[in-house]
């Protein structure tokens, strides 16, 4: 089926980045913050970007987007998120039959992303995630709005908080991209930085991707 409806996006920034010791959304790659790369790289390919944090977001000057928490202050990790971004889209984006929603901290993710997603829902409840050579990405995805009363009584029935188990349950449709080639040797655009040594790796990177 063809979506109907143009696809807003929502950058999930509500964790607590307990291995990098500090808000991953204001740390810097190439000098600009990881919150604002995800912005940009999504921006062109959805209808509007907002961000679900559960805490302040410094945006560089003229790229400030709306913010929303998390419905439930208690944190239901990323499934919380998605939560958050159907409600969101149910209210501000009325007529969106899906939304995509991508992390902060994997700052070079495919740019015909949202594009590839919509090719494969063939329902009006389908979700669609990302896969690549390093496995599945479960943030990575577009969701039905439908599906909001269902994955919040999931939430509040004890389903289980793993994104994964929801997709499952739903039968996701997986769309595998494919790895980038570079003179350094194969890359993942869903790379993910975790640690400062994450945070190395990724500067390594942009200097051979953004050449």
């Amino acid at each position: 089926m063809a979506l109907a409806h143009a696809i807003p996006g929502v950058i999930l920034a509500g964790g607590l980045s307990s291995r990098m010791g500090q808000d991953k959304s204001r740390i810097r790659l190439g000098g600009t913050a990881l919150i604002d790369r995800a912005a940009r790289r999504l921006r062109p390919q959805v209808s509007a970007v907002a961000v679900n944090a559960n805490g302040p977001v410094l945006f560089e000057r003229g790229e400030e987007l709306p913010v929303f928490a998390d419905l439930d202050a208690a944190r239901a990790g990323p499934l919380g998120g998605v939560l958050a971004a159907l409600d969101y889209a149910r209210r501000d984006h009325p007529h969106a039959s899906h939304i995509a929603t991508v992390p902060t901290d994997s700052p070079f993710f495919p740019t015909d992303l949202v594009a590839r997603f919509s090719r494969v829902i063939d329902a009006p409840d389908r979700i669609a995630v990302a896969r690549s050579a390093s496995g599945l990405h479960p943030v990575f995805a577009l969701w039905p709005v439908a599906l909001a009363a269902d994955l919040a009584d999931w939430l509040a029935g004890g389903g289980a908080l793993r994104v994964r188990s929801y997709l499952e349950r739903h039968q996701a449709r997986e769309v595998t991209f494919p790895l980038i080639e570079t003179a350094r040797g194969d890359f993942d655009p869903f790379f993910n930085i975790n640690t400062p040594d994450d945070l190395d790796e990724a500067e390594n990177w942009l200097w051979v991707l953004e050449r």
